[in-house]
């Protein structure tokens, strides 16, 4: 019974397809997962988190995490602007699955080089 309900259920209609959005975003799981690390943040402070991000790419991801409200943006009003970032409510609920996900990526990490899982 359960095995025919696998088969008939589309995978767009699964919660998977909820966090398919998330993943297509360049850059915006190492976002997630810098905020998870570090808390609040100034933007070029999580620039020098992320490895090899461009200012706009940056900007996207941000924009887009903040408008999907997994993040907060405050600005504060200063001669020289001032702008901090961190993880909402919502965004805090990814925490277990980044945490997860890095724990993967650290056992790849323990594999001899050609024991590990490549992508192209």
């Amino acid at each position: 019974m359960e095995e025919s309900r696998i088969r008939s259920m589309k995978l767009k209609d699964s919660g998977f397809s909820q966090i398919m959005p998330l993943l297509h975003g360049a850059h915006r799981l190492s976002v997630l997962f810098a905020l998870m690390e570090y808390g609040t943040v100034r933007f070029n402070e999580l620039k020098g988190y992320i490895d090899h991000i461009s200012y706009k790419t940056l900007s996207i991801a941000l924009k887009d995490l903040t408008e999907a409200d997994l993040i907060w943006r405050v600005q504060y009003p200063q001669g020289q602007p001032r702008v901090e970032y961190g993880l909402t409510d919502k965004g805090r609920t990814l925490v277990p699955v980044l945490v997860a996900m890095r724990a993967w990526g650290d056992q790849q990490l323990k594999l001899p080089p050609d024991e590990r899982v490549l992508f192209p």
